[in-house]
């Protein structure tokens, strides 16, 4: 193995072991459902919150704590409030850590609302309409970086967007649009819901890729590599789960004009 190719694969058994470990976790997670997987969702969501905050304004003292709270105690209340008083108290903490901060308050709003109103939609998947359909979502995000990730690695290519994301290729980029397309094929033949379920998760990894390189273009624009040091080998938790942010966004508007989950029984 040459020096170049070492490199590529460098903090790859890293990468597993940590990847292993959270995969384990959700997936124990969204199988017992209701209070623990709640509580997992909360716990993610303000801990992306707190890592946005400190990554925007990164000497704001008690602000990323008292936000990234905020944001779990929020998205933890949300599940158990009816939607009409759900959603206004998911856009409060947008609202009101655009009105405490002193800088990058826009960014900080759109990425709050996307990361609750993502945490909110992922517990009312698993609440309504069970197991089946969150794990399709997963799989769909997870394989998109996975093979992306490996054939990215392995054939290389074009880069995708080199000044902000130099290791992102065009081969990655397509693997894991193909990953998607069989995760809903075999979908399709499990649960009946009709080819379109096909298309929808190639999309679905497309919102998932660019949720990715929404929160890498963010990252360069402060002059950092990992939204925190949570995760080894996987950097923060917003880089671990930008994409769910994407496709869980996309699954939120798109729904409404696919009849999700696709007249499945």
């Amino acid at each position: 193995m040459t020096p170049e190719s070492s490199g590529k694969w460098s903090d790859l058994w890293v990468r597993l072991g940590s990847g292993a470990l959270m995969v384990t976790i959700g997936l124990l997670a969204i199988w017992y459902g209701s209070g623990l997987f709640h509580a997992l969702v909360a716990l993610v969501c303000g801990l992306m919150v707190w890592e946005l905050v400190k990554m925007l304004n990164p000497s704001s003292g008690w602000a990323p704590s008292a936000l990234g709270a905020l944001a779990g105690a929020v998205t933890m209340a949300s599940i158990y409030l009816p939607a009409g008083f759900a959603l206004p108290i998911l856009l409060a903490v947008g609202l009101l850590g655009f009105s405490q901060l002193q800088r990058h308050r826009t960014l900080f709003m759109v990425f709050t609302v996307m990361i609750l109103m993502s945490g909110y939609g992922l517990m009312q998947v698993r609440d309504d309409l069970g197991f089946t359909w969150l794990l399709w979502i997963v799989l769909v995000v997870v394989v998109t970086d996975v093979v992306g990730y490996f054939a990215g690695r392995a054939i290389g290519g074009p880069k995708f967007w080199p000044r902000v994301s130099p290791k992102k290729t065009w081969s990655g980029t397509a693997a894991g649009w193909v990953g998607a397309a069989i995760v809903g094929w075999l979908f399709d033949l499990n649960t009946g819901a009709g080819p379109q379920i096909i298309g929808v998760s190639v999309a679905m990894s497309m919102a998932s890729q660019m949720g990715d390189m929404a929160e890498s273009a963010l990252k360069r624009s402060r002059g950092i590599k990992d939204s925190s040091a949570l995760i080894p080998g996987h950097g923060g938790l917003l880089d671990r789960f930008d994409g769910m942010l994407g496709a869980s966004v996309f699954l939120l508007l798109a729904g409404q004009f696919t009849g999700f989950p696709f007249g499945a029984g």
